[in-house]
């Protein structure tokens, strides 16, 4: 179904190929994932170009068909022997790629893969929702009233109960900090005893898909008055998304809640992102973002308020989006 919507839109702009090389969206259109390299073309009749150290992981999961690479030249033979004329390219390809196409072929960048991504079928969407409840599952069994363990320490271990639960991996990595270093968004583990707040942003991937939340366990009467605040801004935007407005909106929504208490200076990201086989994907909740909103999205929202050399705080949830925004999982606040 993925290849036909393609095509589809190929068909509209005369489009005879179209390159992939990036890992996911191979991935995305194949069920092979790259190990090395590899040359994907979304043609009539698609095709996988693997490396010889990656054909048998390729033929056992690809549903297309799969060709060892042997040189560029092949390939372009291969489409010229087809009638291909102009080619597509992701604007991600590398130039060094684009300089071997460019006397062959006309060539343009299109994201059509980007577009067919934003909607997640049925069948990604529980495993976004299994890889949801793994991490969950993992955060409630992590033991964090040792307040004399380290983060760094805490942060492998969470990583290790996502494995025993289940997942492959985790889907980036592991935020876990505490005291001032959670005024840094993405603030690294140190090898020091906890202090307050603490911060977890974490996730894991289970068949290939992410899954991203943040919790902050906050202690003092300001960091419950910020969590507040966080939260409020978190669940209001939740309850505003629906199809049919604009990503936009709901960066607007939480932004202005925020601003409303004086903190609109500390909300340094947009509200969230979408994810996926990757765990930023598009559209996203960002003031640039106005893509319209449909059923079948799956983004986070993610509002957080931080005050430099003090704390911050984060409050995150995935949300799968149907008449409304629907939570996946089911996490208290803490």
């Amino acid at each position: 179904m993925q290849i036909e919507n393609i095509l589809k839109e190929m068909e509209k702009d005369d489009c005879q190929g179209y390159l992939l090389t990036d890992f996911s969206n191979i991935e995305y259109i194949s069920s092979y994932r790259p190990t090395s390299f590899a040359f994907c073309i979304i043609k009539e009749n698609p095709i996988v170009y693997a490396s010889k150290m990656d054909m048998e992981i390729a033929k056992n999961n690809s549903r297309i068909t799969v060709r060892e690479y042997e040189d560029f030249k092949t390939i372009i033979n291969d489409l010229k022997n087809e009638n291909i004329k102009n080619l597509t390219i992701e604007p991600s390809l590398t130039y060094a790629t684009y300089e071997k196409l460019k006397n062959d072929f006309e060539i343009e960048s299109k994201t059509y893969i980007n577009k067919q991504r934003m909607i997640k079928t049925s069948d990604e969407i529980k495993n976004i929702t299994k890889a949801t409840n793994i991490a969950q599952k993992s955060f409630k069994q992590l033991d964090i009233t040792n307040r004399s363990e380290n983060e760094n320490i805490l942060a492998f271990e969470l990583v290790k109960l996502m494995i025993e639960n289940g997942a492959s991996k985790e889907s980036f990595d592991t935020i876990l900090v505490s005291g001032s270093n959670t005024s840094l968004p993405h603030a690294t583990p140190q090898p020091k005893p906890l202090e307050t707040p603490i911060l977890i942003d974490w996730g894991c991937v289970y068949n290939g898909y992410c899954s991203d939340n943040t919790r902050t366990i906050v202690y003092t009467e300001k960091e419950h008055e910020i969590l507040d605040i966080v939260k409020q801004a978190h669940d209001k935007a939740i309850e505003k998304i629906k199809p049919g407005i604009q990503c936009s909106q709901i960066d607007k929504t939480a932004r202005d809640i925020i601003a409303e208490y004086g903190y609109g200076d500390n909300f340094i990201h947009s509200t969230g992102h979408s994810l996926g086989l990757d765990i930023h994907e598009t559209p996203g909740f960002s003031y640039r973002d106005d893509t319209i909103i449909e059923k079948g999205m799956v983004i986070t929202v993610e509002p957080g308020i931080y005050i430099e050399n003090e704390f911050g705080v984060r409050l995150e949830d995935t949300v799968a989006i149907e008449n409304k925004g629907k939570v996946i999982g089911n996490l208290a606040l803490w």
